[in-house]
C-alpha cells in the first residue's frame, strides 16, 4: 500500500511541475498591470489569460499526469485514456446531466464542482489500471483494429460509466465531508494554517503531503488557495494563507539550518559538507526545493525534523495572523516570491522577508544548539567507522555519469535493480534484495540522504540534478 501511495505522490509531481509556467505568465501579466488585471493593458491580459489556461485546467492535468505516471510502461495511450475517463465522468455528473437524470433542477451543489483534482486523480488511476490490464490484449481478427493500446481508452470509458454511477451517490456525501473538513480548518484561521503547515512537513518522508496539499491548494474542498490567489478571486490578506508562511522557511529558515549543519560538522568534513549544503541551501532559497536539506537530517535526527515541522507550522500561523500573503505556482522560493509580489491579492509580501530573516536566526540557533547538545549525527558529524570517504570527481570527468555508476553499483547493479524512476530531487528505485544494497557506497557520492521505504523500495535523494543522474542510470540499463 505504501509503495502504491509513493507512486501516486510521484505521479502527481508531473502535473504540479507545470504550474511554474502559469506562475511566470500570470506573474508577468500582473506585474505589467497590477491594478487592472489586464483590463487596461492588452499585453498584460495576454499573459494573464495564458496563465489561467493552465490554472483553470489543473484537474485535467492531474487526470493525464496520474494516468501516465501510474501505468507500468508510461505510454501516451494511458495519458489519452486519463483524459477520456475525466471527460466521461465530468460530463455524466455535470449539473445539467444530473438534472436530466433526476428530472428536477434541484440537485446537489456537489455536481457543480465535479471538475476537480480529486476526480482527475480517480480518472488517472482508472486509466492506468486499464492500460496495465488491456494494453496487450489481442482480439479476434474481426475486432483486431481495437486490440492492444487502442482498447485502453475504450475500456477506460466503460469503466468510468461504472465509476460515475457509484459517484452519483457517493460524491455528494464525499464533497460535503471535504467541505466540512476544509471549513473546520479554515474556521481555525491562523491556527488552522499552522496545523496545515505542520502536517505538510511531517508527511514529506512518505510523499503523502501531496494528498494533503490537494485539499488546501486546489479546488478539492472549495479552498483552492493557489488558483484563487493567482486569479485574483479571493479576500486580500486571507487568500494565500496556506502558501505565504512557507516563504520564510524555504527561503531563509532551511538555508540557515544548512549553515548550522556546516558549522557543526567536523573540521575534516567541512569541505564536503560545504559543497552539499551550499547547493542545497541555494536550491531552497531560489526555487523552494527543500528536500536536499530535509533529507540530510530527516532520518539521522528525526527529533530535529519534528522541530522543523513545528517551526513551519509557527511560520504559517504568524504570516496568517498578520495577513501577510504571497503565493507560488511551484514552491516558495525567490522566483515565485518575486512573481507573486505584485499580484492583486498579495498583501504586504515583503514582511515575509522580515519574518524570514528572523526565522533564519531561529533556525540557525535552534539547529546548532540541538545538534551540539544532543550530539546529533548530521552531515559531517558521523563517526569515522560509519562512513566511507567522499568520491572525488576528477577534472574533465562526467560527474553525473560517475555518480550514477557509483549509485547503481551500490544498489546491486543489473542483478538487483528492478526499476528506476525519479521525481524532482529523488531517485525512486525498486530492488530485488535490499540486503544487497550498499548504503555506504551510495553515500560516498555525497548525496544528501537515503530513504528505505520497505524490503523492495528505496529512494536516493540526489538533489535538483537528479534527472541527469537518472538518465545516466537508464543508459547503463539498456
Amino acid at each position: 500500500m505504501m509503495s502504491y501511495l509513493q507512486r501516486l505522490g510521484r505521479s502527481l509531481m508531473l502535473p504540479v511541475a507545470v504550474l511554474p509556467a502559469a506562475a511566470i505568465l500570470m506573474g508577468i501579466g500582473y506585474w505589467i498591470d497590477p491594478s487592472g488585471w489586464g483590463a487596461g493593458n492588452a499585453l498584460a491580459a495576454f499573459f494573464i489569460k495564458a496563465g489561467e489556461s493552465i490554472i483553470g485546467n489543473i484537474p485535467i492535468l492531474f487526470a493525464i499526469g496520474v494516468a501516465l505516471g501510474m501505468s507500468k510502461e508510461k505510454d501516451g495511450s494511458a495519458a489519452l485514456s486519463g483524459l477520456v475517463g475525466f471527460l466521461v465522468v465530468t460530463t455524466l455528473l455535470s449539473t445539467e446531466t444530473v438534472q436530466l437524470l433526476q428530472g428536477t433542477e434541484d440537485v446537489s451543489i456537489a455536481f457543480g464542482n465535479i471538475e476537480n483534482a480529486f476526480i482527475g486523480i480517480i480518472s488517472g488511476l482508472v486509466a492506468a489500471k486499464m492500460y496495465d490490464k488491456f494494453s496487450k490484449v489481442k482480439l479476434p481478427d474481426a475486432l483486431a483494429f481495437f486490440s492492444g493500446k487502442r482498447a485502453v481508452p475504450i475500456m477506460t470509458a466503460v469503466s468510468m460509466l461504472v465509476v460515475s454511477a457509484i459517484l452519483f451517490f457517493i460524491w455528494p456525501v464525499v464533497f460535503e465531508g471535504l467541505v466540512s473538513f476544509g471549513e473546520f480548518i479554515s474556521g481555525l484561521g491562523a491556527v488552522g494554517a499552522g496545523l496545515y503547515g505542520f502536517f505538510n512537513r511531517l508527511l514529506i518522508p512518505t510523499g503523502l503531503h501531496h494528498a494533503l496539499n490537494q485539499v488546501f491548494w486546489f479546488d478539492l474542498a472549495g479552498i483552492n488557495d493557489i488558483g484563487n490567489f493567482w486569479s485574483g478571486e479571493g479576500v486580500k490578506g486571507v487568500t494565500g494563507m496556506y502558501q505565504a508562511g512557507f516563504f520564510p522557511v524555504m527561503m531563509f529558515g532551511l538555508p540557515a539550518a544548512a549553515l548550522a549543519m556546516y558549522h557543526t560538522a567536523k573540521d575534516s568534513k567541512k569541505k564536503n559538507v560545504a559543497a552539499l549544503m551550499f547547493a542545497a541551501g541555494f536550491a531552497a532559497f531560489f526555487t523552494g526545493v527543500t528536500e536536499p536539506i530535509e533529507f540530510a537530517f530527516m532520518f539521522v535526527a528525526p527529533g530535529l525534523y519534528f522541530v522543523h515541522a513545528v517551526l513551519t507550522g509557527i511560520s504559517l500561523t504568524i504570516a496568517a495572523l498578520f495577513n501577510w500573503t504571497a503565493g507560488f505556482g511551484f514552491s516558495a522560493g525567490f522566483v515565485d516570491f518575486v512573481l507573486s509580489s505584485r499580484l492583486p491579492l498579495a498583501n504586504q509580501p515583503y514582511m515575509l522577508i522580515v519574518q524570514g530573516l528572523v526565522f533564519a536566526v531561529i533556525y540557525y540557533v535552534v539547529f546548532r544548539v540541538l545538534i551540539q547538545s544532543l550530539k546529533l549525527k548530521t552531515p559531517g558529524r558521523e563517526d569515522e567507522d560509519e562512513e566511507d570517504g567522499i568520491v572525488e570527481t576528477q577534472a574533465g570527468d562526467d560527474k553525473y555519469r560517475q555518480m550514477a555508476e557509483t549509485i547503481y553499483s551500490g544498489l546491486g547493479g543489473h542483478e538487483n535493480v528492478i526499476s528506476v524512476d525519479n521525481c524532482i530531487t529523488r531517485l525512486r528505485l525498486e530492488v530485488k534484495d535490499m540486503s544487497k544494497v550498499d548504503q555506504k557506497k551510495i553515500k560516498s557520492t555525497g548525496i544528501p540522504g537515503i530513504n528505505v521505504i520497505n524490503d523492495h523500495n528505496i529512494q536516493v535523494v540526489v538533489g535538483t540534478q537528479v534527472e541527469s543522474v537518472a538518465n545516466e542510470i537508464h543508459k547503463m540499463r539498456k
